[in-house]
């Protein structure tokens, strides 16, 4: 399989207002969206949680949201959504490119992160992308610094952008134009 290629315009009405619901107003339809539009019902679907993974109702901080869908995206090697990411949100939410790259390639111990939360944060992703759970140590240290409603947001994001990530990789989308690469 070669991959499933994002529509191009122009679009179907219901396309189009699907596409123009998932972006901010004016702001062309990214690549991966172009391509969950295939399956119109599963785009809906996505739609609404991805508002909320994306939103102001998420308990936890953008940056703390950058942090986790940056490490996961690089752990699970998609480079198209990690690109996304870098490219709309890393100077958004002060991250500098030793952190992101240390969220590519190096670890929470990196000496670019003197937040303790934000350490945190990449030891969650990577015990969560490692084994599927995260022990008790770690549970209890997150939920005393996220709460329950984060520890929730936490593991539900980082799944998310799991499946974010197999979606663009077995599509095998394309980078955006102007994102970054790992590489970079």
């Amino acid at each position: 399989m070669t991959g499933i290629s994002p529509l191009n315009p122009p679009y179907a009405p219901d396309v189009q207002a699907q596409l123009e619901a998932m972006m901010p107003p004016g702001v062309p339809p990214i690549l991966l969206f172009r391509t969950f539009v295939r399956n119109m019902p599963m785009a809906r679907a996505m739609h609404e949680w991805g508002s909320y993974e994306l939103g102001r109702q998420l308990s936890l901080t953008m940056r703390d949201r950058e942090i986790v869908i940056n490490r996961t995206c690089a752990r699970c090697r998609c480079e198209y959504e990690w690109g996304v990411h870098v490219m709309l949100f890393a100077q958004r939410v002060a991250l500098t490119a030793q952190q992101i790259a240390s969220l590519t390639v190096g670890g929470p111990a990196d000496d670019c992160w003197s937040s303790a939360r934000d350490r945190l944060l990449v030891r969650a992703t990577d015990e969560l992308h490692d084994t599927a759970t995260i022990d008790d140590q770690l549970c209890a240290e997150l939920e005393a610094e996220l709460g329950e409603a984060g520890l929730l947001d936490l593991l539900l994001l980082c799944g998310w952008y799991h499946a974010i990530s197999f979606a663009a990789n077995g599509a095998r989308t394309p980078r955006e134009p102007g994102a970054p690469a790992f590489a970079s």
